[in-house]
């Protein structure tokens, strides 16, 4: 996690920008040139954290899941370059033909918050769940996961879910059963069951990291739904004291958060949302508004330069940056597409060949995958 100075009291009315080191024009070019001779064999996807040098590239800019879907919608496209973290460009190769090549410009590009939890640990947690009551328990997991997570509530007739819809999803689970084990995101979850009326009493953490998860096994028999600790090490930079400074600050400024944040600070915010909510809320607020928004700083950056006429700050006194997606780089991205010019990406028939960059395609496992489509696919009837 890096942190960078945004806004400070005294500089309130200039709103300056923070920005990344500038890029040489020449590589931008090249990007630019191979781009176009690559033309509709190669879509290029854009979350909306990455920064401003490489979603001016994408074809579609959007949140994972939209990214994902929109990937298995081209069918024209033979090389899908999801410029995200590891389990995007997973979902956009479980989503998309199988004759489509996903590639990662930068492998090391992963998310914290699927890195907390591992199938093993997850596996150990359902057989003590198991074991703790009688009640039939639904697992879901954010879409922020790993494939073999998404596998794994595939088979155990769960479902994925997005920030946009945990809520559908949760209600979902609760027609299946009367308990739901929700991970990696705590707070994701934790925030969507108080919203549906649940409360905190009435869930519980486990922590994989203790043993027995941290709770004897009486706290997940008479618990409704059990979170998983884990957290965005983004969104968890977000405090409590946040939102009072800036009310006291700047009169009339609306607190917009992301539902990853934690629960004391999603419950002084005047709205809570996806990325694609929040995108949503500043395109539809009215001029002058101001506004101070809690994710990650680059999509806070757009905003602020695509409405001059809005105040918009982040909502911490710095610079909450995801550095695994600052990993994909125009250099990156620039490598993955002369990679593709030149034919010397990674084909998985030709397993022998030690072909320079075999490491950015991304596949899942066809039995791995099967499941995880299951979970997916159910999430996606209830879109």
């Amino acid at each position: 996690m890096k942190s960078t100075s945004v806004d400070t009291p005294e500089l309130l009315t200039a709103n300056p920008l923070v920005g990344n080191p500038p890029v040489a024009a020449e590589l931008l070019e090249r990007i630019r040139a191979l781009k176009r001779r690559l033309g509709p064999r190669v879509v290029i996807l854009g979350h909306h954290y990455q920064r401003d040098e490489v979603v001016e590239f994408a074809d579609r800019s959007g949140d994972s899941l939209d990214l994902s879907v929109f990937a298995g919608q081209q069918k024209e496209a033979k090389y899908i370059v999801f410029c995200g973290v590891h389990f995007m460009a997973e979902t956009a190769d479980i989503l998309s033909a199988p004759d489509q090549v996903v590639l990662l410009p930068d492998v090391r590009a992963g998310c914290s918050m699927a890195d907390m939890a591992a199938i093993d640990q997850v596996e150990e947690c359902w057989s003590e769940l198991i074991a703790a009551t009688d009640e039939r328990i639904i697992p879901i997991t954010y879409i922020n996961s790993a494939a073999d997570l998404k596998a794994f509530v595939g088979r155990h007739d769960g479902a994925v879910c997005t920030s946009s819809n945990a809520a559908k999803i949760l209600e979902w689970a609760f027609k299946q059963a009367p308990k739901v084990l929700f991970f990696p995101d705590q707070h994701l979850g934790r925030n969507t069951a108080y919203k549906m009326g649940i409360p905190l009493e009435e869930m519980v953490v486990y922590d994989p990291h203790a043993p027995g998860g941290g709770n004897a096994p009486e706290a997940y028999s008479r618990s409704r739904v059990i979170l998983w600790k884990g957290h965005c090490s983004v969104h968890q930079n977000f405090l409590p004291s946040n939102p009072p400074f800036w009310r006291a600050k700047v009169p009339g400024i609306k607190i917009l958060v992301h539902p990853e944040c934690q629960f004391e600070v999603v419950q002084q915010a005047d709205v809570v949302g996806s990325t694609k909510k929040i995108v949503e809320t500043i395109e539809n607020a009215p001029e002058g508004s101001k506004w101070a928004i809690g994710t990650e700083h680059h999509l806070v950056n757009r905003l602020r330069q695509r409405f001059p006429d809005k105040f918009i700050t982040s909502l911490a006194p710095f610079a909450c940056q995801c550095s695994t997606m600052f990993r994909i780089s125009p250099e990156a991205l620039c490598a993955t597409l002369e990679a593709i010019d030149e034919d010397r990406v990674f084909d998985a028939s030709r397993s022998g060949d030690n072909t320079a960059h075999w490491w950015r395609v991304i596949q899942v496992p066809p039995e791995i995958a099967y499941h995880a489509r299951l979970a997916l696919n159910r999430m996606l009837e209830m879109r």
